[in-house]
């Protein structure tokens, strides 16, 4: 990010003084938002650090004063000791507010205008004297301007002090009747690293994030990001070309992901369902059904053409009444114990030939050698995309080194932590704490897409490009959602290939899936509560999430007969 603010002003001569103000122009449009459209006579507080951030809450204070609020600026410090930019936004609020004091005296200031205080702080006295003063009045809304980009450690001393009455504010929303008042943090919340998703210290907890640019790592990897709230993405003006030059192989999902793809599959008037898709799912066991129809269904829901759910013959007859009527089911030879057998591989592989995705794993068992020879020899021989999950990734781990994907036929694996740990052949925790660059690591080593499932879902192309998911809540912590997932997955597949003249872009299919089964999570969680939702409710909000994201291509041609 400092490479493209420079840049910025070096190459497209845009000054880094006109850049922070477009920053004060974006959080200044945010906290007018939070205050349902207007900022007039709302009470607000700024918490400013010496530095650009410190800057940024300067020149975002003057906007707001300027459009009508009663603003309190504490700066922790002098404005002497600051630089630059920060410097001149410094004065230019400090010019702006005593130039509303004159008009004052002389009994012609503009009604529509604002107030603003001004406060430096650079000791502990100081400190604890504004906590008896300006800090003891509530405030509407409270705006983090202490830390922005470049804290590598924790902070200390004053500006600590600054952070827990930050939080200490978020604390009190929660004992009535105490009035709501919104936190919000320029740039990233103060206290933490934002090249870093690992706490380094005490931070803000943040309602709401506006960041510029582009998001940093701490803004989107738990469990810093958790510390964020809401991630308001700002532009300010740097190009979009500087960010599309930079190194940096880390992206984070957005909307137009999955509606690029839903445009891309739209059902069109001659589609039908070859058109859209077989998918084959192998699942299930004897006593562990429920995964089996989950997935089935999720896949048919997801929009897939015709979906094929293999089970073992045992298990068969409970699959069929728990699946969709429009799903169906087919039996395979079992192990006496009720799992698939080695002896289903050559009618899963005939079978195969007439899909255009299989899915294996749910509910499947891994206990049996017949049934890890079973999946290894699905795996390596069928010629389509699959997708592996729960038990059929227990079946292969550790993974085997000669086990590979390819452009035409990928490899889709969705290991949730513990699952992953086992692909790696390892207990050892610590092999995850950089999510992302295990995910990559794995993926580019052994030419799979990696879906690393968790808070904030990693998806790692094998070209090592990782994607963050932007969707998804804590109620998908419940028995299935993994299940469901896999099953959006594999009929967001089978439609890329039914309808697709050439060889599909899987990473980018994996990608909208994800999206859209996190998004039905949400406005499932809106509905009903993070904490009553079931899988099933994932599924249930599918079309829902399909017609917000692309209208459109959900609505049936209009009769214009």
């Amino acid at each position: 990010m400092r490479t493209i603010d420079r840049l910025t002003t070096e190459r497209f001569g845009i000054p880094s003084l006109l850049l922070m103000e477009n920053a004060a122009i974006a959080i200044t449009r945010w906290v007018t938002h939070s205050c349902r459209g207007s900022v007039a006579a709302k009470s607000l507080l700024v918490l400013c650090g010496k530095g650009n951030n410190g800057g940024d809450g300067a020149s975002a204070a003057r906007l707001l004063a300027i459009a009508g609020a009663h603003v309190d600026v504490v700066l922790i410090g002098k404005i002497d000791d600051t630089k630059g930019d920060a410097r001149e936004n410094f004065n230019r609020l400090r010019a702006w507010k005593d130039e509303q004091a004159v008009h004052e005296d002389k009994a012609t200031a503009v009604a529509e205008s604002g107030v603003v205080n001004l406060f430096e702080c650079d000791s502990e006295k100081g400190w604890q004297q504004l906590l008896g003063s300006v800090l003891a009045v509530p405030h509407d809304v409270t705006i983090d301007a202490l830390f922005g980009t470049g804290l590598t450690r924790p902070i200390e001393g004053i500006h600590r002090e600054a952070v827990r009455y930050i939080n200490r504010l978020r604390e009190m929303r929660d004992i009535p009747p105490h009035p709501y008042a919104g936190i919000v943090s320029i740039d990233i919340p103060s206290g933490l690293n934002a090249d870093c998703e690992d706490q380094i210290g005490e931070a803000v907890c943040a309602d709401a994030t506006v960041t510029m640019t582009a998001p940093k790592r701490a803004n989107v990897l738990p469990p810093a990001s958790d510390y964020n709230g809401k991630l308001i993405v700002a532009g300010i003006g740097s190009p979009p070309e500087l960010i599309a030059e930079m190194p940096s192989r880390l992206f984070l999902t957005e909307a137009d992901d999955a509606r690029r793809w839903l445009i891309q599959t739209r059902y069109t008037p001659g589609s039908y369902k070859k058109t859209h898709g077989h998918a084959l799912i192998v699942a299930g066991s004897r006593g562990f059904t429920g995964a089996a129809a989950l997935c089935g269904n999720a896949a048919m829901r997801a929009g897939a053409g015709l979906v094929t759910v293999a089970t073992p013959v045992s298990a068969q007859p409970i699959v069929a009444t728990q699946v969709m009527p429009e799903v169906m089911t087919t039996a395979l030879a079992e192990t006496d114990r009720g799992a698939a057998s080695d002896e289903a591989l050559d009618y899963v592989l005939r079978f195969a030939e007439k899909v255009e995705v299989v899915a294996i794993g749910p509910g499947l068992s891994s206990e049996d050698e017949r049934t890890r020879a079973f999946v290894r020899g699905l795996v390596e021989k069928r010629e389509t995309p699959v997708v592996i999950d729960a038990d059929g990734l227990n079946c292969l781990a550790p993974w085997p080194s000669d086990l590979r994907g390819s452009v035409r036929h990928p490899i889709v694996l969705t290991p949730h932590p513990g699952e992953m740990l086992r692909l790696l052949g390892t207990v050892d925790k610590s092999a995850l704490c950089d999510r992302a660059a295990s995910a990559r690591d794995f993926a580019t080593t052994h030419k799979v897409i990696l879906v690393l499932k968790g808070s904030r879902t990693i998806i790692a192309a094998p070209d090592g490009r990782v994607a963050i998911n932007s969707t998804g809540n804590a109620g998908l912590g419940t028995a299935g959602s993994g299940d469901t997932l896999t099953g959006v997955i594999t009929g967001f597949l089978a439609q890329a290939q039914g309808t697709a003249r050439e060889i599909i872009d899987a990473f980018q299919t994996v990608i909208a899936a994800v999206y859209v089964s996190g998004m039905a999570g949400d406005l499932a969680a809106h509905e009903l509560g993070m904490r009553a939702m079931v899988a099933s409710d994932i599924r249930d909000h599918l079309s829902r999430a399909f017609q917000l994201l692309d209208t459109a291509g959900e609505t049936p041609p209009s009769d214009n007969a």
